[in-house]
């Protein structure tokens, strides 16, 4: 039997979803058994719309629809928390399962925090996550670096450092690094990210280090909560899954996958908040006058969306419709999410006047951080 700490392969049983699912299906057949065993009363989970930079949100209820949710989409940038505390009352009479990022998941636990979400009532598998793509950006990067109409690409990945294509005609992969480098590939807060195996979730999927004859045929699983524990053991006892031990070489390789990641994201850490230059406050406020005071940064962030009443309000140094605004309008927004930026990068995504704002919260973030861990020194982007 499963318990918390486990390192497993996992695969399925059922034939339907090994045809469709990646793998070896196993996130899909865990959700076949969540809805199944009444575990969860529906799954929300991520699925291709009209293409594959078209990723929607879906609240499955019939096991049989999970199959149109297998596989990556890495132009998606979803999160998932701010649409369960949006849409989904924030599980307060429901119980969720949710396929989850690092990112949801740190999303899930302050909204937790701020009781917008009742997380007894989530259930979370999570994805390694090597960075997701803008889709506007994935088209542009496809058409130039690729040399490929965007819409004759069917499938894409993420493998071996490389951003992998299939189309009409073939597959090619350029890698991660060349395409960064030329300012395409993931999105910048993706770059700088290090907690790419969620850990805080229930379970943690992936396909770090499966290797030997089940290379491309199970899921890593590595068991993280009782309840996790208990989810796989279900599926298992009900014949829907099958599991063994990790191959002790594979989870070797793991570790390094994720070392490596460590250090692509210091890197980039290095990288991006270096260039801020010496003074980051002047940055802050030679870019941030381009803002409209569209309040999207702030409503669409999960964190600091309690404070869109006070700044919609205005103060004495905040007046309602100054365009653009007084600079305490991103003063005051950046101490509210100093402490717990979670570095999603929705602010950033989502501004119509493309402000770096999730780098800037970031780095304010990595400043407060280093004041209070002196083993890390001073903040990256003052070195």
């Amino acid at each position: 039997m499963a318990k918390k700490g486990d390192m497993l392969y996992a695969w399925t049983n059922d034939a339907d979803i090994k045809k469709k699912a990646e793998l070896g299906g196993a996130v899909t057949a865990l959700w076949k058994y969540a809805l199944e065993s009444k575990a969860v009363d529906a799954v929300f989970a991520i699925r291709k719309g009209k293409d594959l930079y078209d990723a929607q949100p879906v609240l499955i209820t019939d096991p049989k629809e999970l199959a149109q949710t297998a596989g990556s989409l890495h132009c998606g940038t979803l999160l998932m928390p701010k649409l369960v505390k949006k849409y989904l009352d924030g599980a307060k009479t429901m119980k969720i399962g949710v396929t989850v990022k690092g990112c949801d998941v740190m999303g899930f636990i302050e909204l937790a925090k701020r009781k917008q979400i009742n997380l007894d009532n989530v259930l979370m598998i999570g994805v390694n996550c090597g960075g997701s793509v803008s889709p506007v950006s994935a088209r542009r990067m496809i058409a130039d670096k690729f040399g490929v109409d965007p819409d004759k690409v069917h499938k894409e990945e993420i493998d071996k450092g490389q951003f992998i294509i299939e189309y009409e005609g073939g597959h090619k992969g350029i890698s991660v690094d060349e395409l960064e480098e030329a300012g395409y590939g993931r999105r910048s807060n993706c770059r700088r990210c290090k907690y790419k195996i969620p850990r805080l979730a229930d379970i943690a999927c992936g396909n770090w280090g499966v290797i030997g004859e089940k290379a491309g045929k199970a899921t890593f699983v590595e068991v993280c909560s009782d309840r996790g524990a208990n989810l796989v053991n279900g599926a298992v006892t009900k014949g829907i899954l099958v599991t063994e031990p990790a191959n002790p070489k594979g989870l070797e390789i793991r570790g390094k996958v994720e070392g490596a990641m460590f250090k692509l994201g210091d890197k980039w850490r290095r990288k991006d908040f270096t260039a801020l230059g010496a003074n980051l406050w002047e940055t802050i406020n030679k870019e941030t006058s381009r803002c409209i005071k569209c309040y999207s940064c702030i409503e669409n962030c999960p964190v600091c969306f309690t404070a869109a009443e006070d700044l919609k309000k205005g103060s004495l140094m905040v007046k309602p419709g100054e365009l653009p605004p007084n600079p305490m309008f991103h003063l005051r927004r950046f101490a509210h999410i100093s402490d717990t930026c979670i570095n999603c990068g929705q602010c950033e995504e989502l501004c119509p006047m493309e402000i770096p704002m999730a780098l800037f919260s970031h780095a304010i973030r990595a400043e407060g951080d280093a004041s209070f861990e002196p083993k890390l020194g001073k903040a990256t982007y003052s070195n």
